[in-house]
Protein backbone atom coordinates (compact mmCIF):
# COMPACT_ATOMS: atom_id res chain seq x y z
CA UNK A 1 0.00 0.00 0.00
CA UNK A 2 1.31 3.43 -0.99
CA UNK A 3 1.74 6.03 1.69
CA UNK A 4 -0.51 9.07 1.15
CA UNK A 5 1.42 12.30 0.65
CA UNK A 6 0.36 15.22 2.86
CA UNK A 7 -0.73 18.20 0.76
CA UNK A 8 -0.44 21.52 2.61
CA UNK A 9 -2.70 24.54 2.22
CA UNK A 10 -0.45 27.32 0.89
CA UNK A 11 -0.75 31.10 1.00
CA UNK A 12 1.47 33.59 -0.82
CA UNK A 13 1.42 37.36 -0.51
CA UNK A 14 2.77 40.01 -2.86
CA UNK A 15 3.48 43.37 -1.26
CA UNK A 16 4.23 47.01 -1.96
CA UNK A 17 7.77 46.53 -0.71
CA UNK A 18 9.88 44.31 1.50
CA UNK A 19 10.23 46.36 4.66
CA UNK A 20 8.29 47.87 7.57
CA UNK A 21 5.95 50.28 5.84
CA UNK A 22 5.01 47.84 3.08
CA UNK A 23 1.56 46.31 2.85
CA UNK A 24 -0.13 43.37 1.11
CA UNK A 25 -1.29 44.01 -2.46
CA UNK A 26 -2.24 40.48 -3.60
CA UNK A 27 -3.00 37.21 -1.83
CA UNK A 28 -3.04 33.79 -3.45
CA UNK A 29 -4.10 30.50 -1.87
CA UNK A 30 -3.73 26.90 -3.06
CA UNK A 31 -5.79 24.49 -0.96
CA UNK A 32 -5.13 20.80 -0.42
CA UNK A 33 -8.53 19.99 -1.98
CA UNK A 34 -7.55 21.69 -5.25
CA UNK A 35 -9.44 24.95 -4.75
CA UNK A 36 -7.68 28.28 -5.32
CA UNK A 37 -8.29 31.85 -4.17
CA UNK A 38 -6.66 35.05 -5.37
CA UNK A 39 -7.39 38.73 -4.89
CA UNK A 40 -5.78 42.07 -5.47
CA UNK A 41 -6.05 44.35 -2.45
CA UNK A 42 -6.98 48.03 -2.67
CA UNK A 43 -4.57 50.00 -0.47
CA UNK A 44 -6.14 51.32 2.73
CA UNK A 45 -5.98 55.09 3.18
CA UNK A 46 -2.94 54.87 5.48
CA UNK A 47 -1.01 52.50 3.19
CA UNK A 48 1.21 54.73 1.06
CA UNK A 49 4.63 53.05 0.83
CA UNK A 50 5.56 51.97 -2.71
CA UNK A 51 8.86 50.32 -3.64
CA UNK A 52 9.76 50.28 -7.32
CA UNK A 53 12.09 47.29 -6.76
CA UNK A 54 9.12 45.25 -5.50
CA UNK A 55 7.05 46.48 -8.45
CA UNK A 56 9.75 45.19 -10.83
CA UNK A 57 9.26 41.71 -9.28
CA UNK A 58 5.45 41.45 -9.20
CA UNK A 59 4.55 43.93 -11.96
CA UNK A 60 1.35 45.14 -10.30
CA UNK A 61 0.78 48.88 -10.61
CA UNK A 62 -0.60 50.82 -7.66
CA UNK A 63 -3.19 52.32 -10.01
CA UNK A 64 -4.35 48.77 -10.85
CA UNK A 65 -4.83 48.06 -7.14
CA UNK A 66 -6.88 51.21 -6.71
CA UNK A 67 -9.08 50.39 -9.71
CA UNK A 68 -9.39 46.59 -9.41
CA UNK A 69 -8.41 45.70 -5.85
CA UNK A 70 -10.90 44.66 -3.20
CA UNK A 71 -11.18 46.45 0.14
CA UNK A 72 -9.12 44.93 2.97
CA UNK A 73 -12.31 44.02 4.86
CA UNK A 74 -13.66 42.09 1.86
CA UNK A 75 -10.40 40.17 1.38
CA UNK A 76 -10.11 39.38 5.11
CA UNK A 77 -13.66 38.04 5.21
CA UNK A 78 -13.14 35.97 2.03
CA UNK A 79 -9.92 34.51 3.46
CA UNK A 80 -11.72 33.60 6.68
CA UNK A 81 -14.55 31.99 4.75
CA UNK A 82 -12.13 30.04 2.53
CA UNK A 83 -9.65 29.07 5.26
CA UNK A 84 -11.91 28.84 8.33
CA UNK A 85 -10.09 26.89 11.05
CA UNK A 86 -7.40 25.61 8.67
CA UNK A 87 -3.65 25.42 9.05
CA UNK A 88 -2.02 27.32 6.18
CA UNK A 89 1.67 27.48 5.26
CA UNK A 90 3.92 30.09 3.71
CA UNK A 91 7.44 29.78 2.33
CA UNK A 92 8.12 33.37 3.44
CA UNK A 93 6.46 33.41 6.85
CA UNK A 94 8.77 36.10 8.22
CA UNK A 95 7.30 38.67 5.78
CA UNK A 96 3.92 37.12 4.94
CA UNK A 97 2.78 36.96 8.58
CA UNK A 98 3.23 40.72 9.25
CA UNK A 99 1.46 41.52 5.95
CA UNK A 100 -1.42 39.25 6.92
CA UNK A 101 -1.60 40.92 10.34
CA UNK A 102 -1.63 44.32 8.62
CA UNK A 103 -4.49 43.23 6.36
CA UNK A 104 -6.67 41.89 9.19
CA UNK A 105 -5.83 44.84 11.45
CA UNK A 106 -6.80 47.35 8.76
CA UNK A 107 -10.01 45.39 8.09
CA UNK A 108 -10.78 45.16 11.81
CA UNK A 109 -11.54 41.47 11.30
CA UNK A 110 -10.29 38.58 13.48
CA UNK A 111 -8.21 36.05 11.53
CA UNK A 112 -9.84 32.60 11.71
CA UNK A 113 -7.01 30.40 10.40
CA UNK A 114 -3.46 29.64 11.46
CA UNK A 115 -0.35 30.54 9.45
CA UNK A 116 2.97 28.73 9.87
CA UNK A 117 6.27 28.52 8.05
CA UNK A 118 6.36 25.66 5.54
CA UNK A 119 9.67 24.59 7.06
CA UNK A 120 7.61 23.30 10.01
CA UNK A 121 6.41 20.41 7.81
CA UNK A 122 9.44 19.92 5.53
CA UNK A 123 11.86 17.09 6.22
CA UNK A 124 15.59 17.69 5.95
CA UNK A 125 15.60 15.56 2.81
CA UNK A 126 12.89 17.77 1.26
CA UNK A 127 14.82 20.91 2.15
CA UNK A 128 17.93 19.49 0.49
CA UNK A 129 16.20 19.13 -2.90
CA UNK A 130 13.69 22.01 -2.61
CA UNK A 131 15.35 24.53 -4.95
CA UNK A 132 16.16 21.97 -7.63
CA UNK A 133 12.60 20.61 -7.60
CA UNK A 134 11.08 24.10 -7.53
CA UNK A 135 12.91 24.99 -10.75
CA UNK A 136 11.48 21.84 -12.38
CA UNK A 137 7.96 22.67 -11.13
CA UNK A 138 8.17 26.20 -12.53
CA UNK A 139 9.25 24.82 -15.88
CA UNK A 140 6.61 22.06 -15.91
CA UNK A 141 3.73 24.31 -14.83
CA UNK A 142 4.91 27.13 -17.12
CA UNK A 143 3.91 29.71 -14.53
CA UNK A 144 6.34 32.47 -15.38
CA UNK A 145 4.80 35.53 -13.76
CA UNK A 146 5.67 36.24 -10.15
CA UNK A 147 2.17 36.56 -8.72
CA UNK A 148 0.57 35.28 -5.52
CA UNK A 149 -1.70 32.64 -7.06
CA UNK A 150 1.05 31.23 -9.28
CA UNK A 151 3.54 31.22 -6.42
CA UNK A 152 1.11 29.42 -4.07
CA UNK A 153 0.56 26.73 -6.69
CA UNK A 154 4.31 26.37 -7.31
CA UNK A 155 5.06 26.08 -3.58
CA UNK A 156 2.35 23.46 -3.07
CA UNK A 157 3.47 21.36 -6.05
CA UNK A 158 7.12 21.64 -4.96
CA UNK A 159 6.15 20.35 -1.53
CA UNK A 160 4.29 17.38 -3.03
CA UNK A 161 7.12 16.47 -5.41
CA UNK A 162 9.84 16.78 -2.77
CA UNK A 163 7.75 14.58 -0.45
CA UNK A 164 7.36 11.96 -3.20
CA UNK A 165 11.05 12.13 -4.08
CA UNK A 166 12.17 11.69 -0.48
CA UNK A 167 9.45 9.30 0.69
CA UNK A 168 11.83 6.58 1.83
CA UNK A 169 14.54 8.82 3.27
Amino acid sequence: MRKKIFTPNIIDIEASGLYGDSYPIEIGVALADGRHYCSLIKPSADWSHWDNDAYMVHGIKRSTLIKKGQEAKTVARELNKTLDGMQVYSDAWVVDNPWLIKLFDSAKVMQQFRLSDIQMVLSEAQMAVWHMVKKEVMKDLNLTRHRASSDAQIIQETFIRTAQLTLNE
